[in-house]
């Protein structure tokens, strides 16, 4: 039987709001954050002038300052600052995904181990955020005359970024490489992930690349190859752009 249009919409919301952070980076709850029983999207959207919940202000200023300079604004729109990207960062680590809760994360731990045999360290994204930014700005505040990665010059916000990337800045805790990965594939989910996860505010991801978002009906397109698509994105919420 075919249910009515917002009896599938309200079931296509709760559904999405327990796939696993690797699909559409959301999950189940943890900490109290994660176990509110409000919709996802009320969730979010109350968070208009956002306090983060779990990065502490030192952490909330690196995120903000590197993801601003991953995905930077330009003439081709809004970046990852404007598109709220640190606020997704800052909710998804009050999420399962987190806490690691989606893998398994006993031991033995052997980090020197072959990458096809799946992650091997003992940290969970918390962990590799909280450890790893102290840790980069430590290195920071030794080699750029005593200053934190967020109070540099763009350049050299530039240049720490290049070492991270390339393993060559020396971190205590965590593996330079290992920060660096999660902060990009998480920028990046965070400004292409549905609105109602706190990033790409206003759809500007899908505005960018031109992705219609969680429209229910294609058919009408089916047959017609090459033909640029004329309707805005929408969320999952129903707000469309």
């Amino acid at each position: 039987m075919i249910q009515p249009q917002e009896e599938r919409r309200g079931f296509l919301r709760r559904v999405l709001a327990i796939v696993p952070a690797s699909a559409v980076a959301v999950g189940a709850g943890v900490t109290q954050t994660a176990c509110s029983d409000k919709p996802v999207e009320q969730v979010a959207r109350a968070g208009i002038n956002y306090s983060p919940t779990y990065l502490n202000d030192a952490e909330w200023a690196f995120v903000k300052a590197a993801v601003a300079l991953l995905i930077p604004a330009d003439e081709n729109g809004p970046g990852a600052v404007e598109a709220g990207v640190p606020e997704f960062i800052d909710r998804q680590l009050e999420m399962p995904y987190g806490h690691g809760k989606l893998w398994y994360m006993q031991g033995p731990f052997h980090p020197d181990s072959k990458p096809e045999l799946g992650y091997q360290l003992n940290m969970s994204p918390r962990d590799i955020y909280r450890h790893g930014i102290a840790d980069c700005d430590a290195w920071c505040q030794k080699n750029y005359g005593g200053k934190k990665f967020a109070e540099l010059s763009p350049e050299k916000q530039t240049e720490v970024l290049h070492a991270l990337e390339g393993g060559k800045a020396e971190l205590a805790n965590t593996p330079p490489k290992l920060l660096f990965t999660y902060l990009l594939n998480n920028t990046r989910e965070g400004f292409l992930a549905d609105p109602i996860y706190g990033g790409n505010k206003n759809m500007v991801g899908w505005k960018l690349i031109g992705f219609p978002g969680a429209r229910a009906d294609f058919m009408d397109w089916i047959d017609m190859p090459n033909k640029a698509y004329p309707y805005g994105p929408v969320s999952i919420s129903g707000e469309s752009a």
